[in-house]
């Protein structure tokens, strides 16, 4: 677990810093600088584009991290390399030359609601395919850099450098530069420039001799491509509908509202997604050097680290929401509080799962990505349409519903490895943390400082206050507790070392 520890710990570093920029991006500038109708246009943007990108992006990056490390002559990578980098456009080129369909079908969707300002959308679809397309060829090159053991600079693209342009763009509509109607524009071009360093850095590393010879094993290598394809793009379904839903019914500023709610939930996330840049290429060759013990350990390992990390962001998120939604300038966004909750146990429980999914996905049993990811993909939209539209209950039904399909996924996930490779990812130490993280959240849930009212301006400044104060208390505590029941020995060892 050292390569795994040593880039987990700057990509968590770098994923927080993200998120940091983020927040102050999604709770203050956001609805101050670019309203919320905009902002939910936004993200309706980028949450659709994210649902193409799996489709563009035709499971190449998967495939790569898959096979790579299989071929063992320079002449093989290098035809292995050069079929997949074109690839992508035989989806792209005909999608984009059919956009006029895809912008008609948008619109007659979003105008369901009534709302008139989802129109305004009608000038920005295409930004969609633009941004879908960098994003699948930045999933390409990042691929062909984990590959090389070297996710930093590629997480650093992913993680950090969206939301500092973001950030910097929104400024740029403070201060004059361009009005808020030319905000998407100059973020697209932000992602196309994020996909060209992505390039440049992935030839730096490895630099194929273009050749127009298959593969060996392509039909093989394409069979698996295909069903990543589908399962991926079920699993894009799956993150992004819920915003991509909203404008047809409530318009553009729930949809902001919504996502806010989103974003803060998705906190805890970000230790699991640093450590599974790095994870996914040391699963699969492990899986082709047939090295089970090895694929044990990090399932295990990868579990109980993920867990107890994700466990105290959880806590920390969970305990200090209410007074975080206090601090936000629009009252809408109140009352996610449940919302929240709901998805950031859903994130918490495919913490605990460790890196199954790369198990599976470099697994010859590959296949059962397909049905799993499609049954995700349906259970989520009938049961969005049945909690959100039948029975109205709002964004929280939305929730409710991804986070029972994660659970249910999940459990059948756990099932299936444990059944066909006799593994499972629990420790003695894995119900411990699950009843710290129990008590810590009950605990802090129901508890806050009588800290008196008083403001900067328009500015609450007593709930940050009550969140420093909480999270001064929770962090210290929560970590001693850990340490001393020794739940994670690599976590342990590296305080051990900071200690000395």
């Amino acid at each position: 677990m050292g390569i795994i520890f040593k880039q987990s710990l700057k990509n968590t570093f770098i994923i927080y810093l993200g998120f940091l920029i983020g927040g102050i991006n999604t709770l203050i500038l956001y609805d101050r600088f670019l309203t919320s109708e905009y902002y939910g246009l936004a993200q309706y943007i980028f949450a659709a584009s994210n649902i193409v990108t799996p489709l563009i992006a035709f499971g190449v990056h998967f495939s790569i991290i898959k096979f790579f490390s299989a071929y063992k002559s320079k002449k093989e990578r290098d035809r292995f390399l050069s079929t997949f980098l074109f690839l992508p456009l035989f989806i792209a080129i005909p999608i984009g030359f059919f956009w006029d369909y895809f912008h008609n079908l948008i619109m007659s969707y979003v105008a369901q609601s009534n709302v008139k300002e989802n129109l305004i959308v009608e000038s920005y679809t295409f930004y969609i395919y633009v941004v879908a397309v960098c994003c699948a060829y930045f999933e390409v090159f990042y691929a062909w850099a984990k590959v090389q053991m070297q996710s930093v600079f590629g997480n650093t693209l992913k993680e950090l450098y969206n939301r500092a342009a973001t950030m910097m763009m929104l400024f740029a509509v403070a201060f004059g530069f361009f009005g808020k109607e030319d905000f998407l524009f100059y973020m697209s071009l932000a992602y196309v420039l994020r996909t060209i360093l992505m390039m440049l850095y992935a030839f730096k590393l490895y630099f194929p001799k273009i050749s127009f010879s298959l593969p060996e094993n392509f039909g093989e290598v394409v069979k698996y491509t295909v069903y990543i394809l589908l399962a991926g793009s079920a699993g894009a379904i799956v993150l992004d509908i819920d915003k991509v839903m909203i404008p047809g019914k409530e318009g553009f500023q729930v949809a902001a509202f919504y996502t806010v709610a989103l974003f803060i939930g998705s906190f805890i996330e970000a230790p699991s997604r640093a450590m599974t840049q790095i994870l996914q290429p040391l699963t699969s060759k492990s899986i082709n050097e047939e090295n089970t013990n090895e694929v044990k350990s990090l399932y295990k390992k990868s579990s109980i680290n993920l867990l107890l990390v994700g466990g105290l962001f959880f806590v920390l998120v969970n305990s200090n929401v209410t007074e975080l939604f206090k601090i936000l300038p629009n009252k809408g966004y109140a009352g996610g509080e449940l919302v929240v909750l709901m998805i950031s146990s859903a994130k918490l429980f495919l913490m605990l799962l460790g890196n199954n999914g790369a198990i599976i996905n470099n697994s010859k049993f590959y296949r059962v990505t397909l049905p799993m990811g499609l049954g995700m993909a349906l259970s989520v939209y009938y049961l969005n349409n049945y909690f959100y539209y039948t029975l109205g209950l709002g964004t929280d039904g939305l929730a409710l519903s991804t986070l029972l399909v994660t659970l249910l996924v999940g459990m059948f996930r756990l099932w299936f490895v444990h059944h066909k490779m006799s593994m499972n990812p629990f420790t003695n130490k894995t119900a411990l943390i699950i009843i710290q993280i129990l008590v810590f959240y009950l605990v802090f849930n129901a508890w806050n400082f009588n800290v008196p009212s008083f403001y900067l301006g328009d500015y609450a400044i007593h709930p940050l206050v009550n969140i420093i104060l909480k999270s001064i208390i929770i962090v210290p505590v929560y970590l001693f507790l850990g340490y001393k029941l020794n739940i994670s020995n690599q976590i342990n060892n590296l305080i051990n070392r900071r200690l000395k």
